[in-house]
């Protein structure tokens, strides 16, 4: 199969990235594709520093643009997450051009929240999933070779067995979608298969947002919902006494929205690829 050379614009809505792992995957694409390697540039915002941040909101949301309005750029790949993301959106949406509108976005974690506001803006092609911090994992380089299958080829290998081409579906953290609820940003996610994951949460604040979630009116329009891995929950003291899955289905059960099974997302490198809205079939 003859491949169709793409150019990815990385950059970094949240917390930095460190340049060995952009070394990495740039290797990692060098080695997948040595005929006819993606370009893949990292911006230089990815490596600046303000507190937590990578950058100030002011430069992070310039790098954004940069790449977003680029005619030459074809994919904005999100470096990682680590909070930030969401200090951005009133900055950003408004400044959309067409260009911008007609890439594909991949991200996930506090991504989120800006694949959201762009899939609300009328970004046709935002997709959940790996991003290049993901290397740093023992075994990484599973995550960022299924992100580069799907953003090269569009491998229906990468995605999740259940993001059918005949079902609208999105993917969320749980924080991250909970924090939207209430905000211009909600995008309109009536008919779509939900899917969550989480990260570092205890399992009390998991039922606690699953809570707030499910009761909101636009969400109860869902197709239905699956809940995705939650790792790394902190011990709690007593124990919640249930699991993700017993808590997302509670929830279904009082909210009326269906409960549709489990989803391959989450903070791991077995997460794979959801695009949001209805798939167009390659």
């Amino acid at each position: 199969m003859k491949l169709q050379t793409i150019k990815i614009g990385v950059v970094a809505p949240g917390s930095p990235l460190k340049r060995e792992a952009a070394d990495r995957v740039l290797t990692l694409a060098g080695a997948l594709y040595p005929e006819a390697p993606p370009t893949i540039q990292f911006h230089d915002q990815c490596f600046d520093s303000w507190g937590h941040f990578a950058g100030t909101d002011d430069t992070r949301a310039q790098a954004f643009l940069d790449v977003a309005k680029d005619d030459t750029v074809d994919v904005v790949w999100f470096a990682r997450g680590g909070y930030g993301a969401a200090r951005l959106l009133d900055r950003i949406i408004p400044k959309l051009e067409d260009a911008a509108r007609r890439k594909t976005y991949l991200g996930y974690s506090d991504a989120g929240s800006l694949m959201a506001a762009l899939y609300k803006a009328g970004c046709a092609d935002v997709v959940h999933g790996p991003m290049p911090t993901d290397i740093n994992r023992d075994n990484g380089e599973e995550a960022v070779r299924r992100a580069l299958s799907y953003l090269v080829e569009r491998s229906a290998d990468t995605l999740e067995p259940n993001a059918s081409a005949d079902l609208k579906c999105a993917a969320f953290n749980i924080t991250i979608l909970s924090h939207l609820i209430g905000t211009a940003h909600l995008p309109n996610l009536a008919g779509h298969v939900l899917m969550l994951e989480e990260v570092s949460e205890h399992m009390y604040r998991i039922d606690r947002s699953l809570c707030h979630i499910t009761a909101n009116p636009e969400i109860r329009q869902v197709a239905g919902l699956r809940m995705g891995q939650c790792t790394d929950v902190p011990e709690n003291d007593p124990d919640f006494g249930q699991t993700a899955d017993q808590v997302a289905r509670h929830w279904c059960d009082v909210s009326g929205i269906p409960y549709l099974g489990t989803a391959d997302i989450g903070h791991d490198i077995h997460n794979k690829i959801v695009p949001f809205g209805a798939r167009v079939a390659t």
